[in-house]
């Protein structure tokens, strides 16, 4: 379990670490491949959260999963990303928290992705918690840590 204290200093200050909804890229399901490949690439993401009409939380896609949709047996098929839709390619299972998450969960999602969706009791797409937020945090503590804790160490305490 992460203590308190340490989460605040992860915080610093901040209200949450969770990026809004409003802030972050996000494609429909009903969305054509050649929609979400160009604004992908557009804002440089390699994996978008998908959402329905009402902004229910449905997968995520990747341009791994494009590229991979319009493989041919000898060439890519460029001319396929038009037909497609992304409903029928994105990824049903991604990292999900709800909004009262712990951050010891979305710490060991984070591991192996570089964000996890945060949805209301609805499954209603709230915002990303990122990697980089995290690791933006960790580097502020690293670094200021002696500058604002007093530390000892509690092994050597013992033996005294």
């Amino acid at each position: 379990m992460i203590s308190q204290r340490m989460e605040d200093m992860l915080l610093n200050g901040l209200a949450t670490l969770v990026k809004p909804a409003d802030e972050v890229a996000v494609i429909l399901e009903s969305n054509t491949l050649s929609h979400a490949l160009l604004l992908m690439t557009s804002n440089k993401y390699s994996v978008v959260p998908v959402i329905d009409n009402k902004s229910h939380m449905k997968g995520l896609i990747s341009m791994p999963l494009i590229i991979e949709a319009i493989m041919g047996i000898e060439d890519v098929q460029f001319d396929k990303l038009g037909d497609i839709l992304v409903r029928d390619v994105m990824d049903v299972e991604y990292p999900v928290v709800r909004e009262d998450f712990e951050l010891e969960d979305v710490l060991r999602m984070l591991i192996h992705s570089s964000f996890v969706t945060v949805v209301d009791e609805n499954c209603v797409f709230v915002g990303i918690v990122t990697r980089q937020e995290i690791l933006t945090g960790t580097n502020r503590i690293v670094h200021n840590f002696e500058r604002e804790y007093d530390v000892s160490d509690k092994r050597a305490e013992t033996l005294l």
